[in-house]
């Protein structure tokens, strides 16, 4: 990230976007956007996230493309956030795991999102692969959509669901240097739900994922009032704010480029 600059490009191919872009909402269309977005924006910026959930509902041709779409951003030097967000439980959350954390599977990226909420310590197989095979985690914490607050800001004992998911990641990445694996997703247009639910963002000593930034409408000053202290472990994740800028390679560089400015200014000023 130092230098690259804190930025990650969502690769999420919407069927409205694919019409955008004047393709079809097919896997000839899936395929022609996503590695465009890699062959534009690869070995510029610090990671892409393609959003599984985008890939999947072409089905097994559609998972197909994830891969490619993996291996493609792999091989541009360039790393891979596989927004998935499993959580399971027991053998089948160590299913998931061997699926998008193994070495040799073609799911599997530099790092994966996960859900917490069957509680930690179900996370414990995805946990110990990642660690195995030098991957990384991003777990679910604080995100922007107002639903999210009923569970993530309850309280047990006076601790927040959300202050207590940090601790967690926070333990499993004590004593790294400069930073542990174990990071958390935290929605950059938040407000001031740190300091509401009392987590502690810098002491969790790993990365964290900011989506929300761009066309959701988190800037510079959103970036900085949500993550203080904490700004320099930030990843900002932007989407449509880059992706919006296609078909032409030279616009979606130019719009990952400008994304990276204000991300760097903003999170290491």
């Amino acid at each position: 990230m130092d230098d690259l600059g804190p930025l990650c490009v969502g690769i999420d191919p919407h069927a409205s976007l694919l019409g955008d872009w004047g393709l079809g909402d097919d896997v000839a269309g899936l395929r022609e956007f996503s590695l465009r977005v890699v062959d534009a924006v690869g070995g510029r910026v610090a990671a892409v996230k393609p959003q599984a959930a985008f890939f999947e509902r072409h089905g097994s041709a559609g998972v197909a493309v994830l891969e490619e779409t993996i291996a493609a951003a792999s091989a541009a030097g360039t790393l891979v956030i596989v927004d998935a967000k499993r959580g399971d439980i027991g053998s089948t959350m160590g299913a998931y795991a061997e699926a998008f954390l193994r070495d040799g599977s073609p799911l599997a990226g530099d790092a994966l999102t996960v859900s917490p909420y069957l509680g930690f310590g179900s996370l414990a197989p995805a946990a110990e692969r990642a660690a195995a095979t030098g991957r990384g985690l991003f777990v679910l914490c604080l995100t922007s959509n107002p639903e999210g607050r009923q569970v993530q800001h309850a309280r047990t004992d006076g601790v927040s669901v959300a202050a207590s998911i940090a601790a967690h990641a926070a333990a499993l990445n004590a004593g790294a240097a400069p930073m542990g694996s174990v990071g958390l997703v935290v929605g950059a247009t938040i407000g001031d739900a740190v300091r509401g639910t009392g987590t502690d963002l810098e002491a969790v000593n790993g990365p964290l994922l900011a989506p929300g930034v761009g066309a959701q409408g988190a800037g510079a000053a959103e970036l900085a009032d949500v993550f203080g202290s904490a700004r320099r472990q930030v990843l900002a994740s932007s989407s449509r704010g880059v992706l919006r800028a296609g078909p032409d390679a030279a616009a979606l560089r130019a719009a990952a480029d400008a994304a990276t400015q204000e991300a760097r200014a903003a999170l290491r000023g």
